[in-house]
């Protein structure tokens, strides 16, 4: 019985360091240490979203874009076909499964991607469509790459 009771006042007490331990007291303003006059200004926070920035769609680019690049002239969230329209046909082209394929009760997005390729220009990778049915797909990366062969 004494060794159950010194069992439970042992958790006890751990479970009250865990909580209590790692709370920090901040120090009032008073007692901190003047700044020193060669130390460099804190950076200043970033400016909130706006709405208008939220809703803009968002993308990887991957690369440092060539000058006159036919990628320079497309933008996150086009559509393939908008896309195809502005830059021309590519040298090739694919599509492959993303793991969210693969969770049983996963009814949302996402599930493939398709990738254009351009000889010497690099790849555009759509999402959003689903298998066969890429009108809804829209552009999410941007891959420069002047090495690029053109096929998979």
């Amino acid at each position: 019985m004494t060794s159950a009771r010194l069992t439970l006042t042992a958790c006890a007490f751990a479970s009250v360091l865990l909580i209590t331990g790692c709370k920090t007291n901040p120090s009032s303003p008073d007692s901190q240490a003047p700044a020193q006059s060669g130390a460099a200004a804190p950076a200043p926070a970033p400016a909130p979203a706006t709405k208008e920035d939220k809703k803009k769609p968002q993308g990887d680019v991957v690369g440092t874009p060539a000058p006159g690049s036919k990628f320079n002239k497309v933008q996150f969230g086009m559509g393939m076909k908008q896309v195809t329209d502005l830059i021309g046909q590519p040298t090739d082209q694919g599509a492959y499964v993303t793991g969210k394929a693969f969770i049983p009760f996963h009814f949302g997005g996402d599930t493939y991607r398709h990738e254009l390729l351009y000889k010497g220009v690099g790849r555009l990778v759509f999402a959003g469509g689903s298998f066969g049915n890429y009108g809804n797909s829209k552009l999410i990366r941007i891959i420069h790459n002047a090495d690029e062969s053109g096929y998979r």
